[in-house]
């Protein structure tokens, strides 16, 4: 009873990392569209607006290699080159640069 049910886990075992290794682009699209979603939950959600802009740039990287999983290169290039390297360094720098007032217990502002 005991070695058949060991039998029986490792069978299953042995047939979930076949399953894996004949079909590793279907698991590396889920872990990548895992991890996309997780960002994007941290874009939202999180307090600091220069993390938020890094989580962005995380979420557009992960939209570029989903385009590479749909044999569609050039727009994960695009992708890459354009939202990765230019719109999300822009809102980096802007944030950068943008002047943070820090309002104080008695409604007075400290530079």
């Amino acid at each position: 009873m005991v070695w058949q049910f060991l039998t029986d886990i490792w069978n299953g075992l042995f047939d979930v990392l076949t399953y894996i290794v004949y079909h590793g682009d279907l698991v590396a699209f889920l872990v990548l569209a895992g991890l996309a979603i997780a960002a994007a939950i941290y874009v939202v959600n999180d307090k600091e607006v220069v993390h938020s802009a890094f989580y962005l740039a995380f979420v557009f990287v992960c939209v570029g290699f989903t385009y590479f999983f749909l044999e569609a290169e050039f727009m994960g290039v695009v992708q890459l080159l354009v939202y990765v390297g230019a719109i999300t360094i822009l809102f980096a720098f802007s944030i950068m640069l943008t002047r943070r007032y820090i309002v104080k217990s008695g409604g007075d502002f400290d530079e």
